[in-house]
């Protein structure tokens, strides 16, 4: 596909950060410990990474915890900024991250609807006119007008998922939330994600279930130490990753012999 198709476009990125130590218990440790920092190693979260998600593309995103995921996520959702490199996003984001992120504890569910709209680009008369249809999906009722501090995971995950795919993202974002939800919602949070492809949106799964990841990503993203171990049909990038995965932990590298590309 070319160029007028793109939804997301990621160009050498990195992320870098700098490791901390512990708070200094006397004045001699904290003068050591900004010396050493001076001299400290930096971490590379993300190191060079480039790919291109095409419009009605469904992705996966695989690899093991400390593969630099999340820190991806957020960069594609503008929480941050990249160290190199350069994040292109046509259209809008919707996402679901780390439970609860993007809410406020303090205010009610309804509160935290309006607000999730409007920062999604919505405008407060279309968030009213949708809000009974949020609230319906989402399965609150009443407690749509509790404070947010008083909800179960559950409960915010429901109201969460029901704002994102009801404020029309170009690109859905979806990472492990749906594994905090009961079996009930669950299914009907997949049903609508198949009804989401099905209208042509594009969507990103971060999954450590790879039979989720083999249900709706046809392409799949392998992150290891930071860089992009693999890149190709969702069955090649998973076998891969499985196969390095069984490997002892000294042994698994960014073996050419496992990488995957999509050509």
């Amino acid at each position: 596909m070319g160029d007028a198709y793109m939804c997301a476009s990621v160009q050498e990125l990195g992320k870098r950060y700098w490791l901390r130590e512990g708070a200094p218990a006397t004045f001699q440790q904290m003068l050591a410990q900004t010396i050493r920092r001076a001299r400290s190693t930096p971490f590379w979260a993300l190191k060079d990474i480039s790919f291109t998600i095409n419009r009605g593309e469904s992705v996966g995103v695989i690899g093991s915890n400390g593969a630099g995921k999340s820190t991806l996520l957020r960069l594609l959702c503008g929480l941050g900024r990249p160290t190199t490199g350069e994040v292109e996003i046509r259209g809008n984001v919707a996402a679901l991250l780390e439970l609860g992120a993007g809410f406020h504890g303090q205010l009610t569910g309804r509160e935290n609807l309006y607000v999730s709209g409007i920062v999604a680009g919505l405008r407060r008369q279309d968030v009213t006119a949708m809000l009974d249809t949020i609230v319906d999906f989402a399965e609150l009722g009443d407690f749509i007008d509790q404070p947010l501090r008083t909800y179960s995971s559950g409960m915010q995950l429901r109201l969460a998922f029901s704002i994102a795919i009801h404020v029309d993202p170009t690109l859905l974002i979806i990472d492990e939330a749906l594994s905090v939800g009961d079996a009930h919602f669950s299914q009907k949070c997949l049903e609508r994600i198949e009804r989401f492809q099905k209208l042509g949106k594009t969507l990103l799964i971060v999954s450590h279930n790879m039979h989720v990841v083999q249900e709706f990503c046809t392409r799949t993203l392998w992150l290891q130490h930071g860089t992009l171990a693999g890149d190709g049909p969702t069955a090649d990038v998973i076998a891969a990753y499985e196969a390095a995965s069984a490997q002892p932990p000294d042994a698994i590298g960014l073996d050419e012999g496992l990488r995957v590309r999509l050509q």
